[in-house]
C-alpha cells in the first residue's frame, strides 16, 4: 500500500484507522486514544493519489464508491481526519502542495462580473425542491444562532435574523440592502419586524424566482424588491446594508472592490452587518475537493485578509462578534434532514450526488467542530458613532423584537 502507508503512519496521531486495501489485507494505524474508523479501498491507484492529494481524492473516492467504511461510517472517518488535520499539513509533500496552491490562490478565487454568476449557478441553481428537503421552513442556507442546542433549526434561524436585525439598529423609513439575499428569508424578516424598505440581490435564478413568489404570497412585494443582479451593478444609497453567507464567494482579490462598493452604497450615517465564514488560522486556500465539486471560486478568509481591505476603504469596524460552534450544529441539522430524505434526493439526481453531499455536509461540520472555521459578524460604518457606542442596545432590541414575533403566531 506504499506510499499511502508511510503517510498514514505519521498522520494518525490521535485515534485509530484500520485500512483494508485492494488486496483485502488489513493495516492498522494508531496514535493516542481517540476516534476510530475502518476504511476499505478497492482501487490500488488510490495509494498514490491519496498520498499526493488526500483532500481531493478522498472525496472523489467516496463519491465513486472506491472508498467505503465497513462496520464504520463516513462521519467516523471524517472525525478522525479532522482531529489529525495538523499532522497531515506538517508532512513535506503536503507543505509543497499547499505552497503551490497558495501561489494560485487569486486565480482560484477569480469572481469578476459574469464569472461570479456561473459559480453561483453551479451550487445554488440545483433546484429549490432539493434545498427544501434539508433546510428550515424559511430556507436559510447559512449559520443559525443556537441560544441552546435543544432549539429547533427553525428557532435558531429566527434567532439569527433577530440578532442581525438588532445589530443593524433599524429605524423607520430606512432603505435596507441585502447583498446575496438567497431565498429572501432575511429580507422578509426585516420587512416584517421594522418599518423599512428592503432590496435584496442574488445571482441565482432559482433563488430569485422563489423569493419573488414568497414576497407576493405574504403581501410584502410593495416593501421588498428582489433583484437578479450582481451587487457591483447597483446604484443609489442605503441606510443599512447586510450580507449573510455571500462574502465567502467574493475571493481575496475582490475584497477591495467589495468594501469600496459597500462604502459607495452606504449613506454617511449608514451601518453594515457582514456575516461570513472565516478561520482562526493564517491565510490559506480552500479545500480542492470543495472548490471543484461544491463551491467553485469560494474561500473563507482569515481576518488578517479582511481588515486591510476594510481599512483601505475608510470604513470603521464598530463591532465584531464570533459564532464559534453554531455552524457545526446547523450543519448537523442539515445532514440529519438530508439523510431522512436521501431516497428523494437520489430520485432527483443519483447515488453519486448523494455521496457527494454527504461528504460535503459532514466534512463542513467537522471544519467548525474540530477544525479552524468559525463565523464572524463584522459591523461597519462610515462614521464612528453611526451605531450606539454601548453594546447593550443589541440585547435590548432583540428582546423587543421577540415580543413582536410573539404576535405573528397568534
Amino acid at each position: 500500500m506504499f506510499p499511502l502507508s508511510d503517510m498514514l503512519k505519521s498522520f494518525v496521531k490521535v485515534g485509530s484507522l484500520t485500512v483494508i486495501d485492494a488486496e483485502g489485507k488489513t493495516h492498522v494505524f494508531a496514535g493516542a486514544p481517540g476516534p476510530e474508523a475502518t476504511m476499505r479501498l478497492t482501487d490500488p491507484t488510490l495509494y498514490r493519489k491519496l498520498f499526493f492529494n488526500p483532500e481531493l481524492h478522498a472525496g472523489e473516492a467516496y463519491m465513486d464508491g472506491r472508498m467505503s467504511f465497513p462496520g464504520s461510517n463516513l462521519r467516523a472517518f471524517l472525525t478522525l481526519f479532522s482531529v489529525n488535520r495538523l499532522s497531515l499539513g506538517n508532512q513535506p509533500m503536503q507543505k509543497v502542495l499547499r505552497r503551490v496552491s497558495r501561489g494560485l490562490k487569486r486565480f482560484q478565487q477569480a469572481n469578476p462580473v459574469g464569472k461570479a454568476q456561473q459559480n453561483v449557478a453551479h451550487h445554488y441553481d440545483l433546484g429549490n425542491a432539493f434545498y427544501k428537503l434539508f433546510l428550515d421552513t424559511e430556507m436559510f442556507y447559512s449559520c443559525a444562532y443556537f441560544r441552546d442546542e435543544q432549539e429547533t433549526l427553525e428557532q435558531a434561524q429566527r434567532n439569527k435574523c433577530r440578532l442581525i436585525a438588532a445589530k443593524l439598529n433599524l429605524q423607520p423609513g430606512q432603505r435596507v440592502l441585502d447583498i446575496g439575499c438567497g431565498w429572501g428569508g432575511l429580507a422578509r424578516y426585516l420587512a416584517q419586524i421594522a418599518d423599512v424598505q428592503v432590496t435584496g440581490v442574488t445571482l441565482s435564478k432559482e433563488q430569485h424566482a422563489l423569493a419573488v413568489q414568497s414576497m407576493k404570497a405574504r403581501g410584502l412585494d410593495s416593501r421588498v424588491s428582489i433583484l437578479l443582479k450582481d451587487y457591483r451593478e447597483l446604484t443609489g444609497k442605503f441606510d443599512r446594508i447586510v450580507s449573510v453567507g455571500m462574502f465567502e464567494h467574493v475571493g481575496v482579490g475582490h475584497y477591495g472592490e467589495f468594501f469600496a462598493k459597500v462604502n459607495d452604497l452606504m449613506t454617511d450615517d449608514g451601518v453594515m452587518l457582514l456575516h461570513s465564514i472565516g478561520h482562526m488560522s493564517p491565510p490559506g486556500t480552500a479545500s480542492p475537493w470543495l472548490r471543484k465539486y461544491i463551491f467553485p471560486g469560494a474561500y473563507s478568509p482569515a481576518l488578517s485578509e479582511v481588515f486591510p481591505a476594510v481599512e483601505n476603504n475608510s470604513l470603521w469596524v464598530t463591532d465584531l462578534e464570533f459564532l464559534r460552534v453554531h455552524y457545526a450544529t446547523t450543519l448537523r441539522h442539515w445532514h440529519d434532514r438530508f439523510e431522512k430524505n436521501r431516497t428523494a434526493v437520489a430520485e432527483m439526481y443519483d447515488e453519486r450526488f448523494c455521496r457527494m453531499w454527504e461528504f460535503y455536509l459532514i466534512s463542513a461540520e467537522m471544519m467548525f467542530r474540530t477544525g479552524s472555521q468559525e463565523v464572524f459578524h463584522m459591523q461597519l460604518a462610515r462614521k464612528r458613532d453611526a451605531a450606539p457606542i454601548v453594546r447593550d442596545y443589541i440585547t435590548d432590541v432583540q428582546r423587543k423584537y421577540e415580543q413582536i414575533e410573539a404576535n405573528w403566531t397568534r
